[in-house]
């Protein structure tokens, strides 16, 4: 059975609005979604009714030297009422609330119809703050500011200021979240009422305070100066209340593998690979193997390559040696090429003729075009003569010339087009 609208103007608009809308539009009009997009993130009810709110009261501004257009206001408004609280103004308004695509507000807007009519009709004077009444005292989707969850919580640090204005209290103003403050860079603790890692205490009374950052590697400190460290962060040490960088590569704090050098950063330490020459390291190049790799030789104090060409033949035939960095290959020589492993001479490719790219078929009918040329120009100069049965014979003559010699002579034209 087919849904029937329901009574009352305000209701029969809203639900036909809402019915247009979800029909499908044409497929021209209906945007194709990037590929791969993941889905954006609903957002709350909370926000999607004081969005809603706030499209409402834009509305009212938009509408508010408005009437109702037949006119005779001053009748109308005697016998219709005023337009400013009238059916027809709430009607315009609601129209505009929502965006097309903004279904969450459509869907809200459907839901909340009758508290909407129930306060522009009844409750606007003893509930001004439309967002309050309906977000908050009716769906219970939102939270006074400061509080949180569905029993309004207060934030930590209470709802004056929640996290101690220096954080946001997650679901605040909402029926969600958690409460828990995402403090800002340099305050820390439940409600942000303390300093973080890193900064130290510059001002304190009792709604205020200052949080400054220690000196580079201090984790704690009591002051701005190197001097006034009281913790160090990982990889410094602390010594005489300055942090001192710690050297891992001269301790057993650095793990690096069998073929890499260890190298100190301030707070750190980096594994870098070693020379190719060597076989474990204890620095960068080739002077700072502990043993040389194979192809190289300890030359003083550095491993440097092996020319193996100098002792090393090439057995194949037509091949010679070619040193590289730690070995050496074997190459075939100038004018030879690698064929399965054996060197053979490097063929010069013949000149092509002018018509070698032809297939068969295509040389075929260039024959025939070629004789079919040269019986028409003997039948033409046959035909200047003064004796027609003279030109019919010459012309007869000279076809099945052409016929005998295109079947005949197609391996010597072949020949002739080809270049051979």
């Amino acid at each position: 059975m087919a849904p029937q609208p329901p009574r009352g103007l305000v209701s029969a608009l809203l639900w036909g609005l809402n019915l247009f809308l979800s029909l499908p539009g044409p497929v021209w009009l209906q945007p194709s979604p990037p590929p791969h997009s993941p889905p954006s993130p609903e957002p709350h009810p909370c926000h999607t009714c004081r969005a809603l709110v706030d499209s409402f009261n834009k509305g009212l501004e938009r509408t508010i030297r408005d009437n109702f257009g037949g006119g005779n206001t001053a009748w109308e408004e005697e016998k219709l009422s005023k337009y400013k609280d009238s059916e027809t103004r709430l009607v315009e308004v609601l129209e505009g609330v929502c965006s097309k695509s903004d279904f969450q507000c459509h869907r809200l807007l459907e839901l909340s119809e009758e508290l909407m009519e129930s306060w522009w009709f009844h409750k606007q004077q003893e509930a001004p703050d439309l967002s309050q009444w309906l977000c908050s005292d009716s769906l219970k989707l939102c939270c006074p500011a400061g509080t949180f969850g569905p029993s309004c919580l207060p934030c930590p640090g209470g709802t004056e200021r929640p996290c101690g204005g220096y954080g946001q209290c997650q679901g605040e103003g909402t029926r969600g979240g958690s409460g828990h403050c995402d403090c800002q860079a340099g305050y820390g603790g439940e409600a942000c009422g303390q300093c973080g890692l890193g900064y130290f205490e510059a001002e304190r009374n009792a709604s205020h305070l200052v949080c400054l950052a220690c000196f580079g590697p201090c984790a704690r400190c009591s002051g701005p100066e190197e001097s006034h460290c009281l913790q160090c962060r990982k990889g410094w040490a602390l010594h005489h209340l300055k942090c001192v960088d710690i050297d891992e590569c001269g301790t057993e704090r650095a793990s690096c593998g069998a073929d890499q050098f260890c190298v100190n950063t301030e707070g750190a330490y980096e594994c870098r690979d070693c020379a190719k020459a060597c076989l474990g390291c204890m620095g960068a190049g080739p002077g700072r193997c502990k043993k040389c790799s194979p192809g190289y030789q300890q030359v003083g104090s550095k491993c440097l390559d092996v020319d193996e060409c100098e002792t090393v033949v090439c057995p194949g035939e037509n091949e010679k040696c070619k040193n590289t960095e730690g070995g050496y290959h074997c190459v075939c020589t100038e004018g030879y090429k690698q064929v399965e492993g054996v060197c053979v001479k490097e063929q010069i490719p013949e000149s092509a003729g002018f018509f070698s790219e032809m297939t068969e078929d295509e040389l075929v009918v260039l024959q025939q075009m070629f004789f079919g040329v040269i019986i028409c120009a003997l039948a033409t100069l046959a035909a200047k003569g003064d004796l027609v049965f003279t030109a019919i014979f010459i012309g007869a003559v000279a076809a099945m010339t052409g016929y005998w010699l295109s079947e005949r002579s197609d391996r010597v034209l072949e020949g002739f087009i080809k270049g051979r």
